[in-house]
């Protein structure tokens, strides 16, 4: 039987988490969600979603994981509950939809780097973005990038993973501090924050059908949640750590990295007098580049440095989300990890060609995983842990004895939390049909009746 590896440390379990957790979502989906919902009053409703739903659900993951000590599927036979591994399948089917296209992204980022060297990019953005974000050349960075994932978690938890993480994470906010000090000294940075931070209560009383849905999209997205990455990533921590103290210092960090962004992209754009979210997915690569190329001083430095974070941080929540699938064949099959992840990094290649070569593919696979996949499996971990895990409060204990947090925890997830991912998931639900087909589902329904 193949030896289970684990933490060489409870910091590289942290600082793998944040990393897990500070990626695409943070630094590409986050700047351009807050721009097409509306600024402030959606980042609001993120906040919430963050710690008063993301928060508990994060404690969720790592009591099967920490009390199972095996991958997502692999936990519920472990743990008694072998019915329920469905719900873990859902989350490495969701990791492995969104590698599909994360990859492709991570890829775009790695030439972006290269090019603010150079200044490719500076005269012309939107054709620049457009000859490099599909064809062969976004072929050949995709697998790049998946030789750089997979390289990573070849080499193991500790020989790997942890030794990159450890200097990832720091890089990541160290880099990030640097530019939002830059951006503030721009002419446009008090009314890119006014803008960023003042919330206009009447775009969400206009538009919360689509804020709502967003908001809880990101925030599981941001967090890692529902794709299985944070239930294999505490099945390698030790019984006595105290999963509160540590899911706080992740969520923390994550959601500072998170705000930290719109610090440095938000006053960039308004001083360039751009508009927020209209770039959609390429306004980090087209409206931002643009931007950058604009910036009185030091445009060449600005964009390598914010690229290279960028690239950080794809990378750090990708090695999270192979992991997870490589454990299952490790742990399910005893399959050795090199093979595993030259063979796991070599189908998620062949699965991301499409959206290499046609962007279209990149939306469909970003809504399914963020508006139907992650809450999905969220709801079913939720309600598995909160209903039917006898030995969750037991297992949340252990490193917090006669803590009443426990207790509270448990009705928190057992009744406001399962309702309200169940509210998301059908809004989402409605959403994507109604997209992909133009039918309103729920006016549908109420039809009926």
């Amino acid at each position: 039987m193949i030896k289970r590896e684990s933490w060489a440390t409870r910091l590289g379990f942290i600082l793998a988490a944040v990393g897990s957790a500070v990626g695409l979502g943070n630094v590409w989906r986050f700047p351009f969600q807050v721009g097409q919902e509306g600024g402030a009053a959606f980042l609001l409703i993120y906040l919430f979603f963050v710690f008063l739903i993301g928060f508990p659900a994060m404690l969720v993951e790592f009591v099967i994981g920490r009390g199972s000590k095996r991958n997502p599927i692999g936990a519920f036979k472990k743990i008694g509950y072998e019915k329920w591994k469905f719900a873990g399948a859902i989350g490495v089917f969701t990791g492995f939809v969104i590698m599909a296209f994360y990859s492709v992204v991570g890829g775009w980022v790695f030439r972006y780097a290269g090019a603010s060297i150079t200044g490719a990019y500076f005269a012309e953005p939107a054709v620049y973005f457009s000859s490099i974000s599909t064809g062969y050349g976004a072929l050949l960075f995709h697998a790049v990038f998946m030789l750089f994932v997979g390289g990573i978690v070849y080499f193991g938890v500790r020989r790997g993973i942890e030794l990159a993480v450890k200097f990832m994470v720091p890089s990541i906010v160290a880099l990030l501090a640097l530019l939002g000090i830059y951006a503030s000294t721009l002419p446009g940075a008090f009314e890119g924050y006014a803008w960023y931070l003042s919330p206009d209560f009447s775009v969400l009383a206009q538009n919360w059908t689509s804020i709502l849905p967003a908001a809880a999209g990101q925030a599981f997205f941001t967090l890692s949640l529902g794709m299985g990455a944070l239930i294999t990533y505490s099945s390698y921590m030790n019984k006595d750590d105290n999963l509160a103290v540590d899911g706080a210092s992740i969520v923390g960090a994550d959601t500072f990295i998170a705000v930290l962004v719109g610090f440095v992209v938000f006053p960039i754009i308004f001083t360039m007098g751009a508009v927020p979210g209209e770039g959609g997915p390429g306004e980090l690569f087209v409206g931002l580049g643009g931007a950058i190329a604009e910036l009185p001083f030091g445009a060449n430095a600005f964009g390598l440095l914010f690229f290279l974070a960028v690239f950080i941080a794809a990378v750090s929540s990708s090695i999270s989300i192979l992991e997870t699938i490589v454990s299952w064949l490790i742990d399910n099959f005893e399959i050795d990890r090199k093979v595993a992840s030259v063979g796991i990094s070599s189908l998620i290649f062949l699965a991301g060609i499409p959206v290499a070569l046609d962007m279209n593919w990149l939306t469909i696979f970003d809504d399914l995983a963020a508006l139907i996949l992650l809450p999905l499996g969220m709801f079913f971990l939720v309600l598995f842990v909160g209903w039917f895990y006898k030995e969750a409060t037991e297992e949340l204990s252990k490193g917090m004895e006669g803590s009443r947090i426990v207790k509270i925890w448990l009705w928190h997830v057992r009744i406001p939390i399962l309702i309200i991912i169940g509210m998301v998931l059908v809004i989402n639900f409605n959403s994507y049909i109604a997209e992909y087909t133009g039918i309103d589902f729920i006016e549908y329904v109420l039809s009926i009746f």
